[in-house]
């Protein structure tokens, strides 16, 4: 079997089919690059990555295959001879590419591409493999004789989505997301693409976004990738990345960070439909400003006119609260056939085409991969605080270099942010190190000695503060002669334990002493978005005070 794609999301695809064929040694799996495409950098090197095995085209047009599988009608696939399987490479028929094929035809649905194939004897399609009953109406209109080979099989990208949805708390860990809530930017490609449009708005909301209460990424379409490289997109977004926004991989990672996510922003590309299908009718908002590629009617068309329009990055927040339940899951409806045993019906028409009976093995989608983190933690921030009226501060922290107005003070994690940003800290921590190398006599500081040394050495800092392995912090306030151990209580929320970063509360402990000079040992809460913690903080015990860091 040759499997023939022209970029390397048509290639993503065409993976999905791999589960349809695993386990059977009577079957070779080969790949091949269709050229003609602009965005077929990558596709290659993902080949490679995954250990396949690659025939160049040249040498792929001389054979004949017992199947050839593309998901793309474009390109000179009439050179390949054997019966093709042609499979969608997105959710729906949602956009028309000016200048490509047909004037206003679908992008996959071009009657001069699929008429093409059609009337080609050497490599006929076999099996045009559609998602939703509707589409079938649609190949129909499209090309009577290309509709004759028209199959519902569904989405085998959904039922990946769908089959890993239970995973979705391991995602959100593996993601560093805990309690926040996950906002992810999806961009299609293109001059209509969010990416094109506002290439802005990622750094806008890292400003706006109060760091303690939601966690950004961003999932781009993998020809955007290729046309510029990781390398040209990182710098890019430098300011975003700075300030821990994830940048989802572009095989199924993307997927299984839309399986996290809490809320979508979302130009007109498909991938906001995925999200629909698995997210049960969490907030999803336009960023999609018009322009001539949507196909009005289609899922993504009917989606986008029934969801709160983003006009402004200050008002993220305020769309996402005016969503109301219902038009994700219209147009996931919409777009998809009822899922279920996708992967199985594509395999029943395989083997059916190679006249082979299919292993006895059920064959099931593959979960999706466990996603990367944020490369990049932000080791600094610009801390506000607020006096509240029920004796307590509200704390609000973002990451320095965002572009927001200085807080109340510069809380900065000793060793991972640069010295300049040290030197200027009004609160400088440190915390435990995880993996400490094993040494033959070995060497640490005390909580109190590193804290004393720190006031010393930094004349400039008004606290500092030692995160102990406990989960307690032992924090020094210049000044004080009595260092102080912070503590913040979690919260249950019903049968979720809530846990406070130790950083937040020694930032709400520092601002209560320094407004307060005088006062003893005491409880206060500290308000993050909604939540509020009941912080202690109370005068040092001897061990608190030698406790190795």
């Amino acid at each position: 079997m040759l499997f023939a794609a022209r970029s390397a999301v048509a290639l993503y695809r065409l993976l999905d089919v791999l589960p349809a064929l695993s386990g059977d040694h009577r079957i070779t799996r080969r790949f091949t690059l269709v050229p003609g495409s602009d965005y077929d950098t990558d596709t290659l090197a993902a080949i490679d990555a995954l250990g396949g095995r690659t025939v160049p085209w040249a040498e792929a047009c001389e054979r004949s295959y017992d199947l050839v599988v593309t998901a793309s009608p474009k390109g000179d696939l009439h050179l390949l001879r054997g019966p093709h399987v042609l499979l969608p490479h997105g959710a729906g028929f949602n956009k028309s590419i000016p200048g490509e094929g047909s004037a206003d035809s679908a992008s996959g649905l071009d009657p001069e591409f699929l008429r093409r194939a059609a009337r080609n004897e050497g490599a006929p399609i076999a099996l045009h493999a559609l998602a939703h009953p509707d589409q079938v109406a649609t190949v129909t209109a499209v090309d009577p004789t290309s509709a004759s080979r028209a199959k519902v099989i569904g989405d085998l990208t959904l039922e990946r989505v769908l089959a890993s949805s239970p995973l979705r708390d391991r995602y959100r860990a593996a993601l560093g997301t805990g309690a926040r809530t996950l906002l992810v930017l999806t961009s299609t490609w293109g001059p209509e693409s969010l990416i094109r449009r506002h290439p802005e708005l990622p750094a806008r909301l890292a400003q706006q976004l109060p760091y303690d209460e939601y966690q950004l990424a961003l999932i781009i379409h993998p020809n955007e990738r290729s046309l510029l490289g990781t390398y040209e997109l990182t710098e890019r977004l430098a300011p975003a990345l700075d300030a821990g926004m994830i940048l989802a991989g572009a095989h199924d990672e993307w997927a299984s960070v839309l399986i996290a996510a809490d809320a979508l922003a979302t130009d007109h590309g498909s991938a906001a439909l995925y999200y629909c299908a698995a997210a049960e009718d969490r907030p999803v908002v336009s960023v999609h400003g018009g322009g001539g590629e949507l196909i009005p009617g289609s899922p993504m068309g009917v989606l986008l006119d029934r969801i709160p329009q983003l006009e402004r990055a200050e008002d993220i927040i305020e769309a996402l609260r005016a969503y109301r339940p219902g038009p994700g899951k219209a147009a996931a409806e919409a777009a998809f056939a009822p899922p279920g045993d996708a992967v199985e019906r594509l395999r029943t028409e395989v083997y059916a085409l190679l006249g082979l009976t299919p292993p006895t093995h059920r064959a099931a989608p593959r979960p999706l991969q466990i996603p990367a983190p944020s490369r990049r933690v932000p080791a600094a921030f610009d801390v506000h605080v607020e006096a509240t009226t029920n004796d307590g501060v509200r704390i609000t922290r973002h990451p320095v270099g965002t572009g927001g107005p200085p807080g109340h003070h510069l809380a900065v994690e000793h060793g991972a942010a640069s010295e300049q940003l040290a030197r200027s800290a009004g609160l400088l921590l440190r915390r435990p190190l995880l993996a400490p190398t094993a040494t033959p006599v070995d060497l640490a500081w005390t909580a109190d000695g590193w804290t004393r040394h720190t006031l010393s050495a930094y004349p400039g800092c008004r606290a500092a503060a030692a995160l102990l392995p406990s989960g307690e912090s032992l924090l020094r306030v210049r000044g004080h002669e009595q260092p102080y151990t912070v503590r913040a209580e979690p919260l249950t929320e019903g049968e979720r334990i809530v846990r406070l970063d130790p950083s937040v509360a020694l930032s709400a402990a520092h601002a209560r002493l320094l407004a307060r000079p005088g006062e003893k040992p005491a409880r206060l809460n500290c308000h993050i978005g909604e939540r509020t913690f009941r912080i202690t903080f109370s005068a040092a015990t001897e061990t608190e005070t030698m406790a190795a860091i």
